[in-house]
């Protein structure tokens, strides 16, 4: 018999959530994926994709990451050994990461975005990312050149009707 090899490919990634308004709020230059400590009722609770990072943010403070107002709910079946849904969280990167992302995000302007919440491989994963917030007319015309996209495939569709 022959061992079958694990692959890995963009498929073992389950998504638990996504900030949908980030892209919106925010124009996205550079991403990392990074890991998370969490507790033992906070995997529970995040493998029933029960998450938000609706206003969450990421903080460099002494040389470390920490993800601030992502909220995921108490597990329904802990004790009272559940956690505190929106505590802070810190995130694992490696020191020249973090290097990287401080210089980007001290400038002016510019701030760490959680992207998504995710498994991968089994482990809890966060896409961040340094962005810089939109004005309103930048947002106008992002929505304008979606709109534009969407009616030209829509009449390309029909057009192979």
């Amino acid at each position: 018999m022959v061992a079958a090899k694990k692959t890995k490919d963009a498929d073992d990634l389950q998504i638990v959530c996504r900030n949908k308004r980030a892209y919106h709020e925010y124009e996205v230059f550079d991403t990392l994926e990074c890991g998370i400590v969490l507790t033992g009722t906070e995997v529970k609770s995040l493998r029933d994709h029960a998450a938000s990072l609706d206003d969450a943010y990421a903080k460099i403070e002494r040389g470390e990451v920490w993800l601030i107002g992502s909220e995921i709910p108490e597990y329904l079946m802990g004790n009272r050994l559940n956690h505190k849904p929106k505590r802070p969280r810190k995130l694992l990167m490696h020191k020249r990461e973090i290097a990287k992302f401080a210089g980007k995000a001290s400038q002016q302007g510019f701030t760490l975005v959680p992207l998504r919440l995710y498994f991968k491989q089994g482990r809890a994963k966060v896409e961040i990312a340094v962005a810089r917030g939109k004005k309103l007319y930048d947002k106008r015309e992002s929505k304008k050149k979606a709109d534009a996209a969407r009616e030209i495939r829509q009449a390309m569709k029909s057009r192979r009707r």
